[in-house]
């Protein structure tokens, strides 16, 4: 919540590289646990599916229908910025455990390759990290030739929300910028839904996520910008905008 708060009010990296591209920021939640209620802003839309994800080292993150619902959900809400008028998308920030399982998932990539630090996790973390994945992958033993059971079995409710911001991007036949690891993962979901999706689609940048660069080498999309950048919110992306202005 707090985080939601500092994107609303400008206080943000994001918000910063967002003013210098003159790029606007909205804040989708698709299922944050805390409520924001207090927060009173035309930039936050609240798609809220339910309090957070279930544990997918247990069983599926959610349901097929909710992971439908999540794809659907992001569809509409770039469909509606599209019809304001609103030329190119960008999108970031989630959550970089289940998009390294999508990763490994879709890409047939060991998570050795795939699994990365996060937000910065210390080793124990990421071993712990690593376990939670590969326990998840095998418990659901999800399929990757099948974007929705992917994201059901392993994914999360942004990265669905993603997936469907990039397939009304090429609806709308209009430029989308995937910005790091989670907004990639998040593109991998639709190409399988829809593989000529790509050819909207925009790599921002390559960041330091270990497994971002198999992603990209799997949708065949080259990164604009290479610059080691690790802060995500989208700001890889945002940056590349002014590049391709």
């Amino acid at each position: 919540a707090a985080m939601v708060q500092t994107f609303i009010v400008g206080g943000a990296g994001i918000n910063s590289i967002a003013r210098h591209v003159a790029a606007d920021v909205y804040v989708v939640d698709m299922g944050i646990i805390p409520t924001l209620d207090s927060i009173d802003s035309d930039r936050l839309i609240v798609r809220k599916i339910a309090p957070g994800t279930a544990n997918f080292a247990r069983g599926p993150a959610m349901s097929r229908m909710n992971a439908e619902q999540s794809i659907i959900f992001g569809f509409e809400e770039a469909a509606k910025l599209y019809q304001k008028g609103i030329e190119i998308l960008g999108m970031g920030i989630g959550n970089t455990t289940p998009s390294a399982a999508i990763g490994a998932v879709i890409c047939g990539v060991d998570l050795e390759e795939m699994v990365g630090y996060g937000t910065g996790v210390d080793v124990e973390g990421f071993a712990r990290k690593q376990d939670a994945i590969a326990r998840g992958i095998a418990v659901n033993r999800p399929n990757p030739l099948d974007g929705l059971d992917v994201l059901a079995k392993v994914g999360g409710f942004e990265i669905g929300a993603i997936a469907g911001c990039i397939l009304s991007g090429g609806f709308h036949r209009r430029p989308v910028v995937i910005d790091g690891f989670i907004s990639t993962a998040g593109a991998l979901i639709a190409q399988i839904l829809c593989p000529q999706v790509t050819d909207y689609l925009f790599a921002g940048h390559c960041s330091e996520e270990s497994g971002h660069r198999a992603m990209l080498e799997h949708l065949k999309l080259d990164p604009i910008l290479d610059l080691g950048m690790r802060l995500g919110e989208g700001t890889g992306g945002a940056l590349a905008m002014s590049i391709m202005d």
